[in-house]
């Protein structure tokens, strides 16, 4: 697939921004009230999710899947899907965040539109690349509900394809202004790293896409300005 970079942002975040904001955090990665998925129900799950659907089985990746599919990818095509947009609005007390000093994490809420890839599971890993796919996505029970299909429109045409986080369920939301998911990104670590990283990471894989989203370059731009602000080395935590 070609990548249209000529008009490709320059990033205001930065690795070493990242570097920055990042602290260690001792706090568990899940929800002590999860009940994790088993094997048995990944592969479950795996098969109710594609039973009658195409293969090579597509995945719209509009986040973190991007630059981390975690799977064997085959083909690879640029998506828009209609009707939603990138949005950090679920809440996180662990992960990326911590009880102290929440983060957010991102998923597609409803409006406007999302462009993004959708990345085949290379042929013939399919059972393998679901398991991983929705243990890392779905993670518990309680969060089974946040894979759908949904419709995009590719250069094939109009096309459904699996996604996560689209309508989410059994989390907490938060709808805040940009200012203020800028000031949680900045400021969240936990287990698995900052808001920071995650962001910077999105963002420099939506430019090196050609994938626009004037949302993502605005919320970088703030992340980068107030970790900017910081007079010492070190994320500082306060009510943010």
């Amino acid at each position: 697939m070609p990548r249209d970079t000529q008009n490709a942002p320059t990033l205001a975040l930065t690795p070493a921004h990242v570097a920055r904001a990042h602290r260690e955090v001792d706090e568990p990665p899940y929800d002590s009230q999860w009940t994790l998925l088993t094997d048995d129900d990944l592969d479950a799950l795996a098969d109710e999710l594609t039973a009658g659907r195409p293969r090579p089985v597509p995945i719209f990746s509009y986040g973190s899947l991007i630059w981390n599919p975690g799977f064997e990818v085959g083909g690879i095509r640029r998506g828009t899907a209609p009707g939603w947009h990138r949005s950090f609005c679920i809440h996180l007390d662990h992960w990326r965040g911590s009880p102290d000093c929440p983060g957010l994490m991102l998923a597609l809420e409803p409006g406007g539109s999302c462009t993004g890839l959708i990345m085949e599971i290379a042929p013939g890993t399919e059972g393998e690349a679901l398991r991983a796919i929705l243990k890392r996505e779905l993670v518990a029970r309680e969060l089974a509900d946040n894979a759908r299909w949904i419709t995009v429109e590719t250069e094939r045409g109009i096309e459904e394809a699996l996604t996560f986080y689209a309508g989410t369920v059994g989390q907490t939301l938060v709808h805040l202004t940009v200012e203020e998911q800028a000031q949680r990104l900045a400021h969240a670590c936990g287990h698995a790293g900052s808001g920071a990283e995650y962001l910077q990471r999105t963002a420099a894989a939506l430019a090196a896409h050609g994938l626009d989203d004037p949302y993502m370059w605005r919320l970088q731009q703030l992340v980068a300005a107030e970790i900017d602000s910081w007079p010492h080395h070190g994320t500082p935590i306060g009510d943010v």
